[in-house]
């Protein structure tokens, strides 16, 4: 490692002019040291999963993410509302919906980048768009009790599985003892 930095060391005092904004050539390459003057570009914050965040910090993330869908993706890839394809004009109270929307919109986000080169928003309807939309609007999905025709809006959120056999024991094990005059009740089924 040593003499690789050494060689860049050489290579940097025989190259004819400096790269242009007075960064290193070899800045590209990540070699400490070797990134010109001053510190770097900031890096980027993580992403995280909106269902993470909370208070505020969720809010102005589903506003951004209302404003995306509302004026970007439904007027584009939005289709006809009908049975095969179910909509909720109240998409946000749906947590699976906001989910998949947002991980879509943060896939949007990274492949509408010039980085991500000529291909990106291919690779974004390919891989991220096609599936995410069947997903949200499946006839079986997280929107199939609501509007299904332009009409009708409507909204109903559908409940979902009971928790684990293994929760419910390990709730009933820390619910505090009965006292021994009272009724044992039977095995949670």
């Amino acid at each position: 490692m040593e003499q690789s930095a050494q060689q860049a060391r050489q290579l940097e005092q025989l190259a004819p002019s400096p790269a242009p904004g007075g960064a290193s050539s070899f800045a590209a390459f990540g070699l400490p040291g070797f990134n010109g003057p001053g510190p770097g570009p900031a890096p980027a914050p993580e992403p995280r999963p909106i269902l993470e965040l909370e208070g505020e910090e969720y809010e102005d993330e589903l506003d951004g993410l209302g404003d995306w869908v509302d004026d970007f993706l439904l007027p584009v890839y939005g289709a006809e509302v009908t049975t095969a394809a179910p909509w909720c004009p109240r998409w946000q109270e749906h947590d699976g919906v906001v989910a998949w929307l947002h991980a879509l919109w943060l896939a949007y986000q990274q492949h509408k980048d010039p980085e991500a080169g000529l291909a990106g928003m291919f690779v974004w309807h390919r891989d991220f768009l096609i599936h995410a939309m069947a997903a949200v609007r499946a006839p079986g999905g997280p929107l199939s009790a609501c509007m299904t025709s332009p009409d009708r809006p409507t909204h109903r959120l559908l409940p979902g599985p009971p928790p684990s056999a293994r929760t419910q024991e390990t709730t009933s094990a820390q619910a505090p003892e009965s006292e021994p005059d009272e009724p044992q009740s039977g095995p949670v089924l």
